[in-house]
């Protein structure tokens, strides 16, 4: 069908929103911090076996499913029924909340460093108020949430190319620092240091490296405002990828440069970037302006993220559930299309994750944490991608496409289950904690907390069909 009245969006456009939701500069801080410079392997194995395979099934499954605009949702529901789509929704929508909670997280230390120029903010603010500000600032984006969803364009673009402008800054002046003589705080550096210790903790650390590449799916939604997305689609996903191998190669390159390797700070994961932009700038005499120059780039970077999240979440929920999974008040709208109910549920779990995490020790084991959560349910969540793809494979006279990811199916499917394996044996080893030591109190609160939070999301996605069932069962009792 012929696309009028409608202004499309180019190709390199979508790979900055993708690239806005799969990678930031944070996510190179908090890999390397698990693994140190063994983490550039890391990333080098993982882009080659996982990342591109990833993103290219992606491709073809957008391009296959061109004229839908639910994204992965609808893929699980077109290759495997109406039951599995709505689980898929859920756990999308679900495993979305840590994930927006996080970034709120981010916003919160990003204003206290622009405020105070340093870490000072976690010395003076208690776990509750750390708490409720972040829930402050995930209540103000719902709020205006409505009112800036059709700027998302222009927010992913000014906040996507601002953080890739800082980071390809950061490795050039990585660069100057060492032609100028400028130590090398990693030093010795020998070829043992880029080798992984493979190890539990190794093992628990997978799922972030995951999670801190993945949702290039979360942009599938907006394929059909696309001239021809069955070529651009899969353009856009590679271009992203190639960005994201940039960012997380030279990054943790550049990282290995101003930070001791062999003894990381504890705070690293919530301060690092902050304190990388900070030693960059003393090094080469400029101050503190390449610290504001990257908050400043930081806070519109998880604007962008805020606002992307929140309008892809709004139309996984309203698109791709129906009255036969979901309660008829939470796929209520109001005038605008915002279901005002599905957002009281959000802030409601929102909360409760939030509450979990006020017995912690300090406002950076939350934040450890909280992040943690995210290589959970995040890897679990991106399990359906190939397993969606792998249904398309065996059902490729039902689902052609012009753009296909090997045209081998066998080997295809193979790859599709490989990917898939992999993803969910990092997403159940990230249950077990990476900041705190192995058998200490915080370890067991962290371990039991891994288990139930992501036990309690799913037994909510099982309960709201049967609070379904239990209404229409009654409107026709009474009809």
């Amino acid at each position: 069908m012929k696309k009028t009245g409608l202004k499309y969006i180019t190709w390199p456009v979508l790979a900055l929103m993708a690239f806005v939701n799969v990678i930031g500069f944070d996510d190179i801080i908090y890999n390397f911090k698990n693994q140190g410079l063994g983490v550039i392997t890391s990333w080098i194995v993982l882009f080659a076996l996982y990342i591109i395979p990833y993103g290219l099934m992606v491709g073809q499954l957008g391009s296959t499913f061109d004229d839908e605009g639910g994204g992965l949702t609808t893929w699980v529901r077109e290759t495997s029924g109406e039951t599995l789509g709505y689980f898929t929704a859920w756990t999308y929508w679900v495993a979305s909340i840590p994930y927006v909670v996080d970034t709120a997280n981010s916003v919160v230390v990003a204003i206290g460093w622009l405020i105070h120029g340093n870490n000072s903010m976690e010395k003076h603010m208690s776990n509750v108020l750390f708490s409720l500000l972040t829930f402050i600032i995930f209540v103000i984006f719902i709020l205006i949430q409505s009112h800036i969803q059709h700027s998302i364009q222009v927010l992913s673009i000014i906040g996507g190319g601002a953080m890739f402008l800082m980071t390809i800054l950061f490795v050039v002046l990585t660069g100057v620092d060492l032609l100028q003589g400028g130590a090398i705080s990693s030093a010795p550096i020998t070829p043992s240091v880029f080798v992984p210790k493979f190890n539990l903790h190794f093992l628990s650390t997978i799922g972030l490296l995951i999670y801190a590449t993945s949702g290039s799916e979360l942009v599938a939604p907006y394929v059909t405002r696309m001239k021809n997305p069955k070529k651009d689609f899969p353009k856009a996903i590679m271009l992203m990828t190639v960005m994201a191998g940039f960012l997380t190669i030279f990054g943790s390159l550049s990282l290995g440069v101003f930070f001791n390797h062999y003894h990381l700070p504890v705070d690293l994961k919530m301060n690092g970037s902050f304190y990388a932009f900070q030693i960059v700038g003393e090094h080469l005499g400029l101050g503190k302006t390449m610290l504001y120059a990257f908050i400043v780039a930081q806070l519109l970077y998880m604007f962008a993220l805020l606002a992307l999240l929140l309008d892809a979440m709004t139309r996984i929920l309203v698109s791709d559930t129906g009255p036969k999974y979901m309660p008829s008040k939470l796929l209520k709208v109001n005038r605008r299309g915002i279901p005002i109910n599905g957002y009281i549920m959000t802030s409601s779990l929102c909360a409760g994750i939030l509450l979990l995490g006020v017995f912690l020790p300090n406002m950076n084991e939350i934040f450890n944490w909280l992040l943690n959560l995210n290589g959970i349910v995040s890897p679990f969540v991106t399990c359906w991608i190939f397993f969606a793809f792998i249904r398309v494979r065996q059902k490729k006279n039902q689902f052609p496409a012009s753009y296909v990811f090997i045209k081998n199916d066998r080997l295809a499917i193979l790859v599709g289950g490989w990917c898939f394996a992999v993803t969910f044996i990092a997403a159940t080893m990230g249950v077990f904690p990476q900041d705190v030591p192995f058998g200490s109190g915080p370890y067991w609160h962290e371990l039991t907390l891994n288990i139930i939070t992501p036990i309690i999301m799913v037994a909510i996605g099982c309960i709201l069909p049967l609070i379904a069932r239990y209404e229409q069962n009654k409107t026709l009792g009474k009809n």
